[in-house]
């Protein structure tokens, strides 16, 4: 069983600590069948969560050093330097080999942690200048959600670590498990786009219409050669004008988002079918094998058949 130690410090906002004791720490072993992470909230016993409540746990920064993963939740807003007992047991985790993730701000102490040195690090947009001026050694991505570099993983803010601990999830236990608690949750199983979706001038309703029931329609389609300019037609805007649109709502770019869907309906189709890898990437939009295996190399750096192994316990059928 994986242990999950979500770290607490003095001042941690409540909104920050929802989201991976929700995920991380309810039990979830009806919907996987096997085993679920063995959570603990790991701080000094008295600390003050947001202005109302004080924590009473009864893990310390030692027994976050022992975990699989660690959760860094937004501890300051990048004003102060992180507490160093905090920084010091974030980074014996990761040298011992923990997966290391932070929410919101709580990449300061990644950062002062030297964790981030070298890598593309995402944190809320209001902080992403002041993590960026204090840790130049940081790439600081202020576009994104969130960010999976691995070992290290980060997000933007508030529910930005949602959409993070779901993807962590969906790595360890495949997508439909990650799909079903997010239903159980009512959010989004993945959002598409990032940060600037929320940053930027709102594109008007009547685009944002169209534009919906155009996603709509490709992911009705998406067995079909669904093109960017199909799209525009079903938007009833040009196809600059839809790539314009499209930024401004998703934070992406229409093909990303196709190619990004049919990968997911890849996903889904190795774990709850016994299709064969040639049928699923028709069904999902890829035509062949080949280009099917290339994706899922690119994007998920592993292969359908081990996507399958992994979160189906299936095999793929053997050609006729």
């Amino acid at each position: 069983m994986s242990t999950v130690a979500l770290a607490l410090s003095d001042g941690v906002p409540l909104y920050e600590l929802a989201a991976p004791c929700a995920i991380f720490g309810t039990d979830r072993t009806e919907i996987t069948g096997t085993d679920w992470y063995d959570f603990r909230v790991c701080g000094p016993a008295d600390a003050q969560v947001d202005r109302w409540f004080r924590a009473a746990t009864e893990h310390t920064y030692d027994d976050l050093v022992a975990a699989d993963t660690v959760v860094v939740p937004a501890c300051h807003d990048g004003s102060m330097r992180p507490p160093a007992d905090l920084v010091g047991a974030v980074r014996a985790a990761y040298d011992r080999g923990a997966r290391v993730m932070s929410i919101c701000s709580g990449a300061f102490v990644l950062a002062e942690a030297g964790l981030l040195d070298g890598r593309r690090a995402a944190t809320h947009w209001l902080h992403a200048d002041a993590l960026a001026r204090r840790y130049p050694a940081v790439t600081v991505d202020a576009d994104v959600l969130y960010i999976d570099e691995g070992q290290v993983l980060t997000s933007a803010g508030k529910s930005a670590g949602t959409d993070l601990c779901l993807h962590v999830v969906r790595r360890d236990y495949g997508s439909s498990v990650a799909t079903e608690i997010a239903r159980r949750l009512v959010t989004p199983p993945h959002r598409e786009g990032g940060q600037a979706q929320y940053i930027t001038e709102r594109v008007p309703r009547s685009a944002r219409d169209s534009l919906g029931t155009a996603m709509a329609w490709a992911l009705d389609h998406l067995s079909e050669p669904v093109t960017v300019e199909d799209l525009a037609e079903q938007a009833r805007l040009t196809p600059r004008t839809l790539n314009r649109h499209f930024r401004q709502q998703t934070g992406t770019n229409p093909l990303s988002w196709l190619q990004e869907q049919r990968l997911r309906r890849a996903q889904e189709l190795l774990e709850q079918t016994d299709h064969g890898i040639d049928l699923i990437a028709q069904r999902s939009g890829f035509a062949t094998a080949a280009t099917l295996r290339r994706h899922f190399r690119q994007a998920l750096g592993t292969t359908p058949d081990s996507y399958r192994r992994t979160f189906s316990g299936r095999t793929a059928p053997e050609p006729a």
